[in-house]
């Protein structure tokens, strides 16, 4: 079985806010469960979403998020086709089907930006918040307030030998290939007691645990959806829908992303040519 990787080095846009600083502007929240799994009862496969043929890990991490946000909201799941993701993967990771040389993967942040825009597949993205990768409790918090957390990491060569091993523990390995041999995208969906997270990647549910996460992870962020704030009334930091509205609007207008704004010029010249 083929299985792909896509996740481009992780960016840094000022626009976007930071869970830190929205939480220090709210009430304490109330103590976080000992643990938490919104994959549970889910199917077993929940779908490739081309990331086997395809380095679309970023936006089939979108697919996965919608599927356990419809899930959890009223147990009837929600799974975009393929069409609706690779359409995804030609807006925010510039891919043209059928051109391999296009197929290079995805920038997480703009990725989200071009959600923020044009749903997927009909499913809204209302606002997204960093995380600070370090702390852990935020991270859980996050897991907790909105069904799931959407990570960026760097793949140690090691992990290759455990990717088709459904149900496996992603650890780290001293002793291994620490090489790293690509960037991957994927929702962590729970947590438990001892820490140990987990997550879904082309279609299966694996464990991450916190030394990996310690030492692979290095982007998260918060997502809000509408249809998991109308079923639990929970929200990134406590905040409002408006209010993550609000705090979005600078990266808000169809021209959010470098590439967007590539494809949008040359559409222009096309259009004015004589």
């Amino acid at each position: 079985m083929t299985l792909k990787f896509g996740r481009l080095p992780r960016t840094f846009d000022t626009r976007i806010p930071q869970m830190a600083t929205l939480r220090a502007r709210q009430p304490a929240p109330p103590p976080l469960p000992p643990n938490v799994e919104y994959g549970s009862g889910m199917p077993g496969d929940l779908g490739m979403m081309l990331n086997d043929n395809l380095g679309d890990c970023v936006e089939a991490a979108a697919g996965h998020a919608i599927q356990t946000w419809s899930f959890n909201a009223d147990r009837s799941m929600i799974t975009p086709p393929d069409s609706a993701i690779e359409k995804f993967y030609e807006i925010a990771g510039g891919y043209v089907p059928g051109n391999p040389n296009t197929d290079n993967g995805t920038i997480i942040q703009v990725a989200l930006a071009d959600w923020l825009n044009d749903p997927v597949d009909n499913n809204t993205l209302t606002a997204f918040v960093e995380v600070d990768v370090v702390n852990l409790a935020e991270v859980k918090r996050t897991i907790w307030e909105c069904g799931l957390i959407y990570i960026g990491f760097n793949v140690p060569a090691f992990l290759q030998n455990n990717l088709e091993g459904a149900g496996s523990v992603w650890d780290v390995d001293p002793s291994g290939d620490n090489s790293i041999v690509g960037g991957h995208c994927v929702v962590l969906t729970g947590y438990d007691a001892t820490g140990n997270m987990t997550l879904i990647s082309w279609g299966s549910f694996y464990t991450m645990t916190p030394a990996f996460w310690a030492q692979f992870v290095d982007e998260c962020y918060a997502l809000a959806n509408p249809s998991w704030f109308m079923a639990t009334g929970q929200t990134p930091a406590g905040l409002s829908l408006a209010q993550l509205e609000a705090l979005m609007q600078s990266l808000k207008g169809g021209l959010a992303s470098p590439r967007r704004r590539h494809r949008h010029h040359r559409r222009m010249k096309r259009r004015t040519k004589v």
